[in-house]
This record gives C-alpha cells, sequence and structure tokens, in this order.
C-alpha cells in the first residue's frame, strides 16, 4: 500500500475570493487582454496566446500558489502548458514536455500536456458495439503493426479550441461540446474540463461530461514529466510505486487481451518503490510488445479518490503524488519519444526523456464486457478527478 496523500480532496471553494477585475494593454495595433484573479492565496493571469488558422484567438492562464508552483494551462486542447516546482535546494523548473508558443502546441502529435478523448487510450480496430448499433472509427496508430484507434482519433479533444474562464476558485474551467458524430463518436456530448492550483501544492485536473444519447467514455489527461527538470535527462532513475497488484496484458497491438495479470514476480511490479530502468530490458513478453513500460496497471479497489503512485527524482528531491478515483492507471515510460519532436528551448525530446502516468478507464472497454462499462447515457454525469501533489524530500 501507498498510504494516503494528506489534504487530497480538500476545495478553495470555502474561502471567501475577491472578484477578479480586468484590464486591456494596447501597444500600437496589437491588443493583448490580461485578467488577474486572487483565489485562496491562488493567482490566475489571463493573457492572449495567438490565434488560430481560422482567426479564433487563444487564450492562456497562468496559475500561481502561495508557495510559488505555478502553472499554465491554455484553451487549445485543455493543455497543461507547463508546471513549475522547486527542488530541495529551492530552484525552480517546469517538469513537463511540451512547446513555448501556439504555433508549436499546433505541430503536436505526442499529446503533450493534453486533454484526450473522447476515448483516451485504445480501441481494438477502430470499432464497437454498442445497444446493437456498430460504430466505426478512424485508426489512427499502429503499434507493433496493428492498426488500432488511439486517444480520440484524428482530431480529438486535444486538437480543438476549448472556451476557457477563472473560476474563481483558484482554477479554470474549459468548455467544449463534441458533436453528435464527431470522430464517429454517437451524441451530443458537454464536457468542461477544470484545473485548480491549491495552496496544499496540489495541480487538481476534473472532467465532467453529459451526453443526450449513449456513447464511451475514457478522458483522460496526458502529461509528459520529468521530475529532474531537466528535458534532456532519462527518467528511467525515477523511483515510482504504484498501488496496483495487476496489470492489463496486450496482445502486439497493446490491445489488452481481457485479462488481469498478478504483477507479483514480474518487472510489472511497483508496489515497493522501484528504479525504473531496472527491469526495463528484462526478457518479459509485456515490455516487448511495448518497447518498455506502456501497460494500464488496475489500481486497488477504493471509494473515491485515492493514491495511485507516487514518483521520486532522488537527485533533485521532488516527489510527485498521483491520487484519482478511476479504476486503471496507464504508466508509459517514453518509448517512442525519438528526437523528432523539437519542444520549450529548442530541445529534441529524446528517448524516454518523460514518462506519462495517466488515470482512466480501461483501454479496450468497449469490446471487453469483463470491463468497468465505459457507457455514459443520457441524464447521467461522467466525472474523472486527478490529482498531482508536488513536495521534496
Amino acid at each position: 500500500m501507498l498510504g494516503s496523500a494528506p489534504h487530497i480532496g480538500q476545495s478553495s471553494r470555502h474561502v471567501r475570493t475577491p472578484k477578479p477585475f480586468a484590464f486591456a494593454l494596447i501597444t500600437c495595433v496589437l491588443v493583448i487582454q490580461s485578467i488577474t484573479a486572487m483565489a485562496a492565496g491562488t493567482e490566475i493571469k489571463e493573457e492572449n496566446y495567438g490565434s488560430m488558422s481560422d482567426g479564433r484567438n487563444v487564450k492562456i492562464f497562468t496559475l500561481t500558489n502561495k508557495s510559488g508552483l505555478r502553472a499554465k494551462v491554455t484553451e487549445y486542447g485543455a493543455i497543461l502548458v507547463s508546471m513549475e516546482t522547486p527542488d530541495k535546494s529551492g530552484k525552480t523548473a517546469d517538469l513537463t514536455h511540451g512547446y513555448d508558443t501556439l504555433e508549436g502546441w499546433l505541430t503536436n502529435t505526442s499529446y503533450f500536456g493534453a486533454t484526450v478523448g473522447r476515448f483516451g487510450n485504445r480501441i481494438k480496430d477502430g470499432k464497437f458495439t454498442l445497444d446493437g448499433k456498430d460504430y466505426s472509427l478512424a485508426t489512427n496508430n499502429e503499434p507493433g503493426g496493428v492498426p488500432c484507434h488511439l486517444h480520440g482519433g484524428v482530431k480529438g479533444f486535444d486538437k480543438v479550441l476549448w472556451s476557457g474562464k477563472p473560476t474563481g476558485a483558484g482554477g479554470v474551467e474549459f468548455s467544449y461540446t463534441a458533436k453528435d458524430g464527431e470522430e464517429g463518436y454517437p451524441g451530443n456530448l458537454s464536457v468542461k474540463v477544470t484545473y485548480t492550483l491549491t495552496d496544499d501544492n496540489e495541480l487538481k485536473w476534473e472532467a465532467r461530461a453529459t451526453t443526450d444519447a449513449p456513447t464511451v467514455l475514457n478522458i483522460v489527461h496526458h502529461s509528459y514529466w520529468n521530475l529532474s527538470g531537466n528535458p534532456t535527462k532519462s527518467i528511467n532513475d525515477h523511483v515510482l510505486t504504484l498501488d496496483a497488484d495487476g496489470y492489463l496484458p496486450t496482445n502486439a497491438g497493446l490491445i489488452p487481451t481481457g485479462k488481469i495479470d498478478p504483477v507479483a514476480g514480474t518487472p510489472m511490479d511497483f508496489t515497493k518503490p522501484t528504479v525504473i530502468g531496472d527491469r526495463i530490458d528484462a526478457d518479459f513478453e509485456a515490455l516487448k510488445f511495448g518497447a518498455g513500460y506502456d501497460h494500464a496497471w488496475v489500481l486497488k479497489m477504493g471509494k473515491g479518490v485515492r493514491l495511485a503512485a507516487r514518483l521520486k527524482d532522488p537527485k533533485s528531491g521532488r516527489v510527485m503524488e498521483v491520487s484519482t478515483d478511476q479504476p486503471a492507471i496507464q504508466f508509459y515510460g517514453g518509448n517512442f519519444l525519438d528526437g523528432t519532436a523539437t519542444g520549450k528551448g529548442g530541445v529534441a525530446y529524446a528517448h524516454r526523456t518523460a514518462l506519462c502516468l495517466e488515470t482512466e478507464g480501461f483501454p479496450d472497454a468497449p469490446n471487453q464486457p469483463s470491463f468497468p462499462s465505459p457507457v455514459l447515457r443520457p441524464g447521467e454525469t461522467y466525472r474523472h478527478t486527478m490529482i498531482h501533489k508536488f513536495s521534496v524530500e
């Protein structure tokens, strides 16, 4: 067991919040709007981030808490642009892969920082049946040469413009309506994603959605983390703990077989703090299929939000705890980063220089009756909470 994370689930909504104010700064013919709001010690700054190819403006929000932690989020893709935290010596650095400008984010094919959906992770053959009707989705990924549907399709939630606004409670809320038939999915879907930075040094990501027709849903947050703050450094020396006794074995196309295998006695066992690189080259089928770690771990049963993962960089002393209300967490070790994506500061992101810890429903759940159901029906509300808590030791 990982134990419990202190203060998880606390909300700043109980704190009286001053009303936000706005001002406009006009320089030559360029108008940049900036709004600063204070909520429970968290400052929220709103600025223009650029424009889409069709002329629509895109906003970026900077959230800074009383400890000096700073998160930047943008309307494009409901993306976490950056997350800055201090190390044990007090030196602050950005811990995420991504881009410096909106133009860079528009080229994002690795899902850096993104909110992905409708269905995060993979669906076998891009097909599923719901209430007796067959649906066909784009096959936009082919691990092991086996085509599948990945992260919502060709133009999923990560590639659309959301509408963002400060919540008045230390956060920013993004809204998007996915139309019936968008990327092949049924139902008009109303989605809200909120990022909140608390004074407990937690970055909370929450997704909520409703539909007017039955649909399948698995909205996932997809940041790439390197706790060293050095984007050229391997994450193989990070120490990971997962509160999971089982994982989902897959075929060569990284589609779950439907079984849940125990992690005990295998390189998939992270029930105790383990250096990521220690067993990454082991002669083990799952690691061969994924070119390293790229699987869903089945979290221990529990009600509500509970601790799922703990990640530590021994050298910097940074620690990140991940809590969630979802049944699984996908640990992806950056195996397919190959230097072709050039990101912040002109850095070419190399092999295993970042990792993902994506809390989620089970991959391919629309085709696996034994998995937790991904079906959302009219009158129901989809909910997904994910909390990153930062500290040093």
